[in-house]
Order: structure tokens, then sequence, then C-alpha cells
């Protein structure tokens, strides 16, 4: 058991399992090996080389995102990746790069295009010490069904930025006033990338803390959680080091929490791991 572990699961791939995605001579994603005689059969779309693959050089933009959009409904009828969810991710080179194409939410893991998501800390000060408000999620949900959350996350989709994505997904899942989201402080990023069934996930977390007024009360309006429960930072820490308990990213986020509010100091055997690990993404 321990911190380290999670650190380590959510940065567990090879690059011997994938192959590059090349839009322009700039790498867009990654392919697992296993997935390429999949591609095959889209001729027109790709381009299979030993070393990668790219894009058809008539492709780009509208017409590109086009031709993803009825690949990824096909490959989701093969059962290669999950449902659509209409909802579209920008794919760029670089955060705030230009949108080089759009693809469905579902479909980002299977061409190991990188994401980005906001997580939001929300605590009090208690005489005790720091607690913060943790999210169970539902069981209906796609990914980590009734696992334990951060009080709110959310991707970031296309059209949105970092912090419009937070006071949207704050009002859905904590029932937050944009003012009250508006508070919150950003605090750095996580990056990480972990081999999938469907592909990669290839993911960049910004991170935000927002101490709240200890009568704040969380209350769920989009169906993703089915209560919260407000935790010491020494029982969620506990829970992270010890079990399985909360959502594998929401691991992550609480050890970089816990390192920059001095719960996990430097005399801990994995301090400099954990630190350097919680950027392992690149």
């Amino acid at each position: 058991m321990g911190y380290l572990r999670h650190v380590v699961a959510c940065n567990a791939w090879s690059p011997d399992d994938f192959l590059p995605l090349w839009l322009d001579g700039g790498r867009v994603g990654f392919i697992r090996t296993d997935h390429v005689a999949a591609l095959a059969d889209y001729p027109y779309v790709f381009d299979i080389g030993d070393s990668g693959i790219a894009f058809a050089p008539d492709l780009s933009g509208p017409s590109l995102t086009a031709a993803l959009g009825e690949v990824a409904l096909d490959l989701a009828a093969r059962g290669l990746l999950g449902p659509l969810r209409g909802e579209p991710f920008a794919i760029t080179e670089r955060w705030g790069g230009p949108t080089l194409f759009t693809l469905d939410r579902a479909a980002v893991p299977f061409f190991g295009t990188r994401s980005y998501g906001v997580h939001l800390n929300g605590y009090i000060r208690d005489p005790d010490g720091l607690k913060l408000w943790i999210g169970l999620r539902a069981p209906n949900k796609k990914i980590a069904p009734g696992k334990l959350d951060n009080l709110v996350a959310g991707g970031i989709a296309a059209g949105y930025d970092a912090g419009a994505t937070l006071v949207k997904e704050a009002a859905e899942e904590a029932d937050m006033g944009p003012e009250l989201a508006a508070r919150a402080v950003p605090v750095g990023a996580i990056l990480y990338r972990m081999r999938l069934f469907e592909g990669m996930r290839d993911d960049v977390l910004f991170l935000y803390d927002l101490e709240l007024d200890p009568g704040f009360r969380p209350r769920n309006t989009d169906g993703e959680a089915v209560g919260f429960e407000l935790m010491s930072l020494d029982a969620a820490l506990a829970r992270v080091r010890d079990s399985d308990d909360f959502k594998f990213n929401v691991n992550l986020v609480l050890i970089d929490f816990a390192l920059r509010h001095g719960a996990i100091g430097p005399d801990h055997p994995d301090y400099i791991a954990l630190v350097c690990g919680l950027r392992g993404g690149g």
C-alpha cells in the first residue's frame, strides 16, 4: 500500500506498446499497437507506417473532424470504444493553441490525444485541522462508479477554458454559485499518461483550492454524485494510502494537496518521487 502506488499506476504505459499519431509533422496522439489493424480499415483517413500513423494529407480542420466522427461511430459499433457522449473535446498541439480538430470525449482515449480537466479541493479550516468536502460518485458512472471524488471535477470541452469549466462544473456538481466558484485559487497542474483498454489517457488536470465557509453545504444537481462527506485531511489521506476508495486520478489530486499543505513532508521516504511523479505526463 502507500501513496506512491497511485502515482505509478497513473503513469503505467510503455512507448513500445504505442505508435505516435501525427498531424502536419506534430504528434497529437498515441495509438495502441494492437489497435493499428482496426485503423487500416479507414485508408482515406489514416496513413499507417512502421514508426507512426499520420492523417491523410487532404484532411484538416472541419473535414478531419467529420472523418474522425464517422470513424468513432464505427469503432463504437465494433466495441473498440464506448458509446459516444456527444461532448466534443478540442485537440491542440499545446494548451491554449489553435484547435486542430475536435473529437468526441469517448474517442479521446482510443486516439491517445491529450485532454484537460479541472479539479477543485473544497475545504474548511477546523480547530482539529483541515477538512475536505468529498463526493461519492453515482453507481451508474461509466468511469469509477461508486468511488470517492473531489468536490468538483470535470473535463474541459471545446469552447471552454479552465475558469469557465470550473464555474460550470461547480454549479452542476455542487450547486455552487459563480461568485463563490470564482474565488477558487489556481494552484498548479498534474500530468499523467496511463494505458487503458481503449488506448491511453494523456491528461492534464488543472488544480484549484477553495476555502469554504463552515456553513456551506454542497448539493449535486446533475446526478453524477449521490452524496457528500466532510472528511478530515488525515482521514482522506489514510484512505488514499491504505485503499482504492477514491477515483484513480483523485488520489493524485489529494496527494498534491497534502504536499502543498504540509501533511506529507520532506521526511516522507517517497517525498521526491511523489513531487516528481505528479508531473509524470510530460
